[in-house]
Protein backbone atom coordinates (compact mmCIF):
# COMPACT_ATOMS: atom_id res chain seq x y z
CA UNK A 1 0.00 0.00 0.00
CA UNK A 2 1.40 3.39 -0.99
CA UNK A 3 1.28 5.75 1.96
CA UNK A 4 0.66 9.49 1.93
CA UNK A 5 3.84 11.14 3.16
CA UNK A 6 2.96 14.07 5.44
CA UNK A 7 6.22 14.51 7.28
CA UNK A 8 7.87 17.97 7.23
CA UNK A 9 9.62 16.93 4.01
CA UNK A 10 10.08 15.22 1.67
CA UNK A 11 6.59 15.98 0.43
CA UNK A 12 4.48 13.83 -1.89
CA UNK A 13 5.64 14.09 -5.49
CA UNK A 14 3.03 14.74 -8.18
CA UNK A 15 2.88 12.14 -11.01
CA UNK A 16 3.86 14.79 -13.57
CA UNK A 17 7.08 15.45 -11.66
CA UNK A 18 7.72 11.74 -11.18
CA UNK A 19 7.40 11.25 -14.94
CA UNK A 20 10.19 13.78 -15.46
CA UNK A 21 12.30 12.09 -12.80
CA UNK A 22 12.18 8.68 -14.50
CA UNK A 23 12.79 9.97 -18.03
CA UNK A 24 15.98 8.65 -19.65
CA UNK A 25 19.08 10.30 -18.22
CA UNK A 26 20.73 12.79 -20.58
CA UNK A 27 24.22 14.24 -20.51
CA UNK A 28 24.76 16.83 -17.79
CA UNK A 29 25.90 19.37 -20.42
CA UNK A 30 23.29 18.47 -23.04
CA UNK A 31 20.91 20.98 -24.62
CA UNK A 32 17.96 19.22 -22.95
CA UNK A 33 19.52 19.48 -19.52
CA UNK A 34 20.60 23.08 -20.11
CA UNK A 35 17.09 24.07 -21.13
CA UNK A 36 15.55 22.57 -18.01
CA UNK A 37 18.20 24.09 -15.77
CA UNK A 38 17.58 27.52 -17.30
CA UNK A 39 13.83 27.10 -16.82
CA UNK A 40 14.34 26.24 -13.17
CA UNK A 41 16.77 29.12 -12.57
CA UNK A 42 14.53 31.70 -14.23
CA UNK A 43 11.50 30.38 -12.36
CA UNK A 44 13.26 30.59 -9.01
CA UNK A 45 13.67 34.33 -9.40
CA UNK A 46 9.92 34.69 -9.93
CA UNK A 47 9.10 32.45 -6.97
CA UNK A 48 11.20 34.52 -4.53
CA UNK A 49 10.37 37.85 -6.24
CA UNK A 50 13.91 38.81 -7.18
CA UNK A 51 14.49 40.78 -10.37
CA UNK A 52 18.31 40.80 -10.25
CA UNK A 53 19.11 37.83 -8.02
CA UNK A 54 21.58 35.09 -8.98
CA UNK A 55 20.02 31.64 -8.54
CA UNK A 56 22.07 28.48 -7.97
CA UNK A 57 21.04 24.82 -8.13
CA UNK A 58 23.40 21.95 -7.38
CA UNK A 59 23.30 18.39 -6.10
CA UNK A 60 22.85 18.33 -2.34
CA UNK A 61 20.21 19.16 0.24
CA UNK A 62 19.13 21.94 2.56
CA UNK A 63 22.12 21.62 4.86
CA UNK A 64 24.44 22.21 1.91
CA UNK A 65 22.39 25.30 1.02
CA UNK A 66 22.98 26.57 4.56
CA UNK A 67 26.74 26.08 4.20
CA UNK A 68 26.77 27.77 0.81
CA UNK A 69 24.85 30.78 2.12
CA UNK A 70 27.06 31.41 5.12
CA UNK A 71 30.45 30.54 3.60
CA UNK A 72 29.94 32.91 0.69
CA UNK A 73 28.81 35.89 2.78
CA UNK A 74 30.74 35.76 6.07
CA UNK A 75 34.41 36.71 5.80
CA UNK A 76 37.16 35.93 8.30
CA UNK A 77 36.70 39.25 10.12
CA UNK A 78 32.90 39.14 10.15
CA UNK A 79 30.49 38.24 12.92
CA UNK A 80 27.15 36.53 12.28
CA UNK A 81 23.95 36.84 14.30
CA UNK A 82 21.77 33.73 14.13
CA UNK A 83 18.10 34.06 15.03
CA UNK A 84 17.04 30.59 16.16
CA UNK A 85 13.57 29.31 16.95
CA UNK A 86 14.43 25.62 16.84
CA UNK A 87 16.56 22.77 15.59
CA UNK A 88 17.61 24.28 12.27
CA UNK A 89 18.54 27.66 13.64
CA UNK A 90 20.78 25.73 16.00
CA UNK A 91 22.18 23.87 12.99
CA UNK A 92 23.33 27.15 11.47
CA UNK A 93 25.18 27.74 14.72
CA UNK A 94 26.87 24.35 14.32
CA UNK A 95 27.88 25.20 10.76
CA UNK A 96 29.43 28.49 11.86
CA UNK A 97 31.29 26.71 14.65
CA UNK A 98 32.56 24.04 12.24
CA UNK A 99 34.15 26.67 9.99
CA UNK A 100 35.38 28.95 12.76
CA UNK A 101 32.97 31.75 11.83
CA UNK A 102 32.44 34.22 14.68
CA UNK A 103 28.81 34.24 15.69
CA UNK A 104 26.20 34.93 18.34
CA UNK A 105 22.80 33.29 18.73
CA UNK A 106 19.56 34.96 19.73
CA UNK A 107 17.20 32.13 20.73
CA UNK A 108 13.43 32.07 21.07
CA UNK A 109 11.59 29.50 23.17
CA UNK A 110 10.45 26.58 21.03
CA UNK A 111 7.07 27.36 19.53
CA UNK A 112 7.75 31.08 19.11
CA UNK A 113 10.21 33.28 17.22
CA UNK A 114 12.40 36.30 17.94
CA UNK A 115 10.32 39.52 18.01
CA UNK A 116 11.60 42.20 15.62
CA UNK A 117 12.12 44.51 18.60
CA UNK A 118 14.55 42.01 20.13
CA UNK A 119 16.54 41.95 16.89
CA UNK A 120 16.65 45.76 16.83
CA UNK A 121 17.84 45.84 20.45
CA UNK A 122 20.64 43.36 19.76
CA UNK A 123 21.81 45.37 16.74
CA UNK A 124 22.11 48.44 18.96
CA UNK A 125 24.39 46.47 21.28
CA UNK A 126 26.69 44.68 18.82
CA UNK A 127 27.94 44.90 15.25
CA UNK A 128 27.25 42.15 12.74
CA UNK A 129 28.01 41.60 9.07
CA UNK A 130 25.34 38.92 8.54
CA UNK A 131 22.00 38.02 10.13
CA UNK A 132 20.54 34.57 9.49
CA UNK A 133 17.05 33.27 10.29
CA UNK A 134 15.04 30.12 9.61
CA UNK A 135 11.76 31.13 8.00
CA UNK A 136 9.89 28.04 9.26
CA UNK A 137 11.63 25.68 11.65
CA UNK A 138 10.35 22.15 11.13
CA UNK A 139 11.07 21.17 14.74
CA UNK A 140 8.55 23.64 16.15
CA UNK A 141 6.41 24.85 13.25
CA UNK A 142 7.32 28.44 14.17
CA UNK A 143 7.28 30.88 11.26
CA UNK A 144 9.57 33.87 11.78
CA UNK A 145 8.42 37.40 10.84
CA UNK A 146 10.98 37.72 8.05
CA UNK A 147 9.38 40.78 6.46
CA UNK A 148 9.54 42.64 9.78
CA UNK A 149 13.17 41.62 10.26
CA UNK A 150 13.85 43.10 6.85
CA UNK A 151 12.47 46.44 7.99
CA UNK A 152 14.75 46.34 11.04
CA UNK A 153 17.78 45.56 8.87
CA UNK A 154 17.01 48.12 6.16
CA UNK A 155 19.91 50.51 5.49
CA UNK A 156 22.05 48.76 8.12
CA UNK A 157 24.52 47.33 5.61
CA UNK A 158 24.04 43.89 7.20
CA UNK A 159 23.52 40.96 4.82
CA UNK A 160 20.26 39.13 5.49
CA UNK A 161 20.01 35.34 5.00
CA UNK A 162 16.65 33.53 5.11
CA UNK A 163 16.55 29.75 5.38
CA UNK A 164 13.46 28.97 3.32
CA UNK A 165 13.80 25.18 3.22
CA UNK A 166 10.34 24.69 4.77
CA UNK A 167 8.83 27.86 3.34
CA UNK A 168 9.95 28.78 -0.19
CA UNK A 169 7.11 28.14 -2.63
CA UNK A 170 4.50 27.77 0.12
CA UNK A 171 4.88 30.97 2.15
CA UNK A 172 5.54 34.39 0.67
CA UNK A 173 9.20 35.41 0.35
CA UNK A 174 9.98 38.68 -1.42
CA UNK A 175 13.70 39.13 -1.71
CA UNK A 176 13.78 42.55 -3.30
CA UNK A 177 10.93 44.16 -1.37
CA UNK A 178 12.01 42.79 2.02
CA UNK A 179 15.75 43.35 1.60
CA UNK A 180 16.69 39.65 1.73
CA UNK A 181 20.19 38.95 0.43
CA UNK A 182 20.13 35.16 0.32
CA UNK A 183 17.21 32.76 0.19
CA UNK A 184 18.45 29.22 0.72
CA UNK A 185 16.16 26.28 0.19
CA UNK A 186 15.81 22.73 -1.13
CA UNK A 187 13.67 20.88 -3.64
CA UNK A 188 11.74 18.43 -1.50
CA UNK A 189 9.34 20.51 0.56
CA UNK A 190 7.02 23.24 -0.72
CA UNK A 191 8.33 22.76 -4.27
CA UNK A 192 7.00 19.20 -4.14
CA UNK A 193 10.00 17.77 -6.01
CA UNK A 194 12.18 14.78 -5.04
CA UNK A 195 15.05 15.34 -2.59
CA UNK A 196 18.55 15.87 -3.91
CA UNK A 197 18.98 19.54 -4.80
CA UNK A 198 20.47 22.43 -2.84
CA UNK A 199 19.12 25.80 -3.96
CA UNK A 200 20.13 29.41 -3.25
CA UNK A 201 19.30 32.82 -4.66
CA UNK A 202 21.85 35.57 -3.96
CA UNK A 203 21.13 39.29 -4.20
CA UNK A 204 23.46 41.72 -5.97
CA UNK A 205 24.80 42.80 -2.57
CA UNK A 206 25.49 39.22 -1.56
CA UNK A 207 27.24 38.52 -4.86
CA UNK A 208 29.36 41.63 -4.41
CA UNK A 209 30.33 40.44 -0.94
CA UNK A 210 31.46 37.06 -2.26
CA UNK A 211 33.47 38.69 -5.03
CA UNK A 212 35.15 40.93 -2.46
CA UNK A 213 36.31 37.95 -0.40
CA UNK A 214 39.75 36.70 -1.48
CA UNK A 215 38.66 33.09 -0.85
CA UNK A 216 36.16 30.95 1.04
CA UNK A 217 36.82 27.74 3.02
CA UNK A 218 35.11 25.62 0.39
CA UNK A 219 35.53 24.19 -3.09
CA UNK A 220 32.23 22.65 -4.19
CA UNK A 221 30.31 25.24 -2.15
CA UNK A 222 32.05 28.26 -3.69
CA UNK A 223 29.40 30.05 -5.74
CA UNK A 224 32.01 31.67 -7.97
CA UNK A 225 32.90 28.20 -9.28
CA UNK A 226 29.23 27.61 -10.06
CA UNK A 227 28.39 31.03 -11.46
CA UNK A 228 29.62 30.37 -15.04
CA UNK A 229 27.57 27.16 -15.14
CA UNK A 230 24.43 28.91 -13.95
CA UNK A 231 24.96 31.50 -16.68
CA UNK A 232 25.49 28.79 -19.31
CA UNK A 233 24.34 25.34 -18.13
CA UNK A 234 26.12 23.65 -21.03
CA UNK A 235 29.42 24.36 -19.26
CA UNK A 236 30.92 21.97 -16.71
CA UNK A 237 32.12 22.31 -13.15
CA UNK A 238 30.67 19.25 -11.41
CA UNK A 239 28.10 16.71 -12.58
CA UNK A 240 24.52 17.78 -11.93
CA UNK A 241 21.82 15.55 -10.50
CA UNK A 242 20.43 15.43 -14.01
CA UNK A 243 17.11 13.71 -13.39
CA UNK A 244 16.50 15.66 -10.18
CA UNK A 245 17.09 18.96 -11.98
CA UNK A 246 14.76 18.01 -14.83
CA UNK A 247 12.06 16.95 -12.36
CA UNK A 248 12.57 20.17 -10.39
CA UNK A 249 12.12 22.17 -13.59
CA UNK A 250 8.70 20.59 -14.01
CA UNK A 251 7.90 21.39 -10.37
CA UNK A 252 8.77 25.03 -11.06
CA UNK A 253 6.63 25.01 -14.21
CA UNK A 254 3.68 23.68 -12.20
CA UNK A 255 4.12 26.40 -9.59
CA UNK A 256 4.16 29.20 -12.14
CA UNK A 257 1.24 27.69 -14.05
CA UNK A 258 -0.77 27.71 -10.83
CA UNK A 259 0.45 31.25 -10.10
CA UNK A 260 2.19 32.19 -6.88
CA UNK A 261 -0.76 34.12 -5.35
CA UNK A 262 -3.04 31.13 -5.92
CA UNK A 263 -0.43 28.69 -4.63
CA UNK A 264 0.16 30.66 -1.44
CA UNK A 265 -3.60 30.96 -0.88
CA UNK A 266 -3.97 27.19 -1.38
CA UNK A 267 -1.32 26.53 1.27
CA UNK A 268 -3.24 28.80 3.64
CA UNK A 269 -6.48 26.89 3.03
CA UNK A 270 -4.73 23.56 3.49
CA UNK A 271 -3.25 24.65 6.82
CA UNK A 272 -6.64 25.88 8.04
CA UNK A 273 -8.31 22.63 6.97
CA UNK A 274 -5.91 20.38 8.83
CA UNK A 275 -5.96 22.55 11.94
CA UNK A 276 -9.73 22.81 12.00
CA UNK A 277 -10.07 19.04 11.72
CA UNK A 278 -7.52 18.37 14.46
CA UNK A 279 -8.96 21.01 16.79
CA UNK A 280 -12.33 19.28 16.63
CA UNK A 281 -10.64 16.09 17.83
CA UNK A 282 -9.08 17.71 20.89
CA UNK A 283 -5.59 18.37 19.54
CA UNK A 284 -3.98 21.70 20.40
CA UNK A 285 -1.07 23.31 18.55
CA UNK A 286 2.44 23.51 19.98
CA UNK A 287 3.26 26.64 17.97
CA UNK A 288 2.12 29.99 19.31
CA UNK A 289 -0.74 31.42 17.26
CA UNK A 290 1.25 34.51 16.24
CA UNK A 291 3.92 32.32 14.61
CA UNK A 292 1.90 29.71 12.75
CA UNK A 293 3.10 28.99 9.21
CA UNK A 294 1.21 27.47 6.32
CA UNK A 295 3.54 24.59 5.52
CA UNK A 296 3.57 22.57 8.75
CA UNK A 297 1.44 22.00 11.83
CA UNK A 298 2.64 20.60 15.16
CA UNK A 299 -0.37 19.14 17.03
CA UNK A 300 -0.07 18.24 20.72
CA UNK A 301 -1.75 14.97 21.69
CA UNK A 302 -4.75 14.89 24.00
CA UNK A 303 -3.82 13.17 27.26
CA UNK A 304 -5.46 9.89 26.25
CA UNK A 305 -3.48 9.43 23.01
CA UNK A 306 -0.10 7.69 22.97
CA UNK A 307 2.40 8.92 20.39
CA UNK A 308 3.87 5.59 19.30
CA UNK A 309 0.49 3.88 19.11
CA UNK A 310 -1.03 6.78 17.17
CA UNK A 311 1.72 7.11 14.57
CA UNK A 312 1.96 3.34 14.09
CA UNK A 313 -1.78 2.96 13.56
CA UNK A 314 -1.91 6.06 11.34
CA UNK A 315 0.78 4.52 9.17
CA UNK A 316 -1.31 1.35 8.82
CA UNK A 317 -4.16 3.59 7.73
CA UNK A 318 -2.05 5.06 4.95
CA UNK A 319 -0.56 8.29 6.35
CA UNK A 320 2.98 8.91 7.61
CA UNK A 321 3.73 11.79 9.99
CA UNK A 322 6.84 12.64 12.03
CA UNK A 323 7.38 12.56 15.77
CA UNK A 324 8.59 15.35 17.98
CA UNK A 325 12.26 16.23 18.38
CA UNK A 326 14.32 16.66 21.56
CA UNK A 327 12.13 17.57 24.52
CA UNK A 328 8.93 17.40 22.47
CA UNK A 329 9.35 13.69 21.60
CA UNK A 330 6.28 11.67 22.55
CA UNK A 331 4.19 14.78 23.19
CA UNK A 332 3.27 15.79 19.66
CA UNK A 333 3.57 14.94 16.00
CA UNK A 334 4.71 17.02 13.07
CA UNK A 335 2.44 17.23 10.03
CA UNK A 336 3.81 18.65 6.80
CA UNK A 337 1.18 20.01 4.40
CA UNK A 338 3.02 21.62 1.53
CA UNK A 339 3.74 21.19 -2.14
CA UNK A 340 1.08 19.84 -4.47
CA UNK A 341 -1.35 18.22 -2.05
CA UNK A 342 -4.81 17.75 -3.53
CA UNK A 343 -8.15 18.23 -1.80
CA UNK A 344 -8.72 14.47 -1.87
CA UNK A 345 -5.35 13.82 -0.21
CA UNK A 346 -6.10 16.31 2.56
CA UNK A 347 -9.47 14.75 3.31
CA UNK A 348 -8.00 11.24 3.11
CA UNK A 349 -5.44 12.22 5.74
CA UNK A 350 -8.03 13.73 8.08
CA UNK A 351 -10.24 10.68 7.68
CA UNK A 352 -7.24 8.46 8.45
CA UNK A 353 -6.71 10.36 11.71
CA UNK A 354 -10.34 9.75 12.63
CA UNK A 355 -10.04 6.04 11.77
CA UNK A 356 -6.87 5.78 13.86
CA UNK A 357 -8.51 7.37 16.89
CA UNK A 358 -11.43 4.96 16.61
CA UNK A 359 -8.97 2.05 16.67
CA UNK A 360 -7.29 3.51 19.75
CA UNK A 361 -10.63 3.84 21.56
CA UNK A 362 -10.49 7.63 21.73
CA UNK A 363 -13.99 9.16 22.03
CA UNK A 364 -15.07 11.82 19.55
CA UNK A 365 -17.94 12.66 17.21
CA UNK A 366 -17.18 10.62 14.11
CA UNK A 367 -17.00 12.64 10.93
CA UNK A 368 -16.54 15.90 12.79
CA UNK A 369 -12.90 16.39 11.72
CA UNK A 370 -13.63 15.66 8.07
CA UNK A 371 -16.59 18.06 8.10
CA UNK A 372 -14.47 20.80 9.67
CA UNK A 373 -11.73 20.32 7.07
CA UNK A 374 -14.24 20.32 4.22
CA UNK A 375 -15.70 23.60 5.47
CA UNK A 376 -12.27 25.26 5.29
CA UNK A 377 -11.50 23.83 1.85
CA UNK A 378 -14.82 25.04 0.43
Amino acid sequence: MEKLLLIPGPSPVHPRILDALVAPTVAHTSPEMAADMSTALDGLKKIVSSAQGEPFIFAGAGTLSMEVAILNTAGPDDRVLILSQGYFGDRMEEICRSFGIAHDVLRAPWGSAIPPEALAARLRESRYAVVSVTHVDTSTGACAPVEAYGRVLKDSGILYIVDGVCATGGIDERMDAWGIDVVLTAAQKAFGAPPGLAICVFSERAMAKRKALPSVPAYYSDILRWLPIMKDPKKYFSTHGVNEVRAFADAVRMMLEEGMPARLARHQRTARAFRAGLAGLGFSLFTEAAYLGDTISVPVYPAAVDDAAFRTALGRNGVVVAGGLAGTAGKLFRLGHMGNLSRDQILFAVEAVEKTLVELGYPFARGSAVSAAQAELG
